[in-house]
């Protein structure tokens, strides 16, 4: 019982992990853009052009949430938690990283 209590917790702290996440890459994805950086995902460029930056931000990380909240709750932790890593492990990678070696580089030419 205390294994499932503790897979639980793990999930549950993946999980908010995952959402802060998400809530970073929306925010320094706007912020980089106001200040001259590209976006790099495809989707994302052409969506912009439609919808406009922010609703196209809001919706997509809305979006993305949502299936996050989904996940935690239907999926049992032995599979959510691996799951719930690698999708941090894509976003440490794919956005944090790269979005923090933007900004450091930005705050160095000032």
């Amino acid at each position: 019982m205390q294994h499932d209590e503790a897979a639980q917790m793990t999930l549950y702290r993946l999980f908010v992990l995952n959402m802060a996440l998400q809530l970073f890459d929306g925010v320094a994805t706007y912020q980089g853009l106001q200040i001259g950086f590209k976006e790099a995902n495809p989707i994302l460029v052409q969506a912009f052009s439609h919808v406009g930056i922010l609703p196209t931000l809001v919706l997509y990380k809305a979006y993305a949430c949502g299936l996050l909240v989904i996940l935690h709750r239907v999926t049992p932790a032995r599979l959510g938690v691996p799951i719930m890593k690698g999708l941090a492990a894509v976003y440490c990678i794919f956005s944090l990283g790269p979005w923090l070696g933007k900004f450091a580089s930005a705050a160095a030419h000032l």
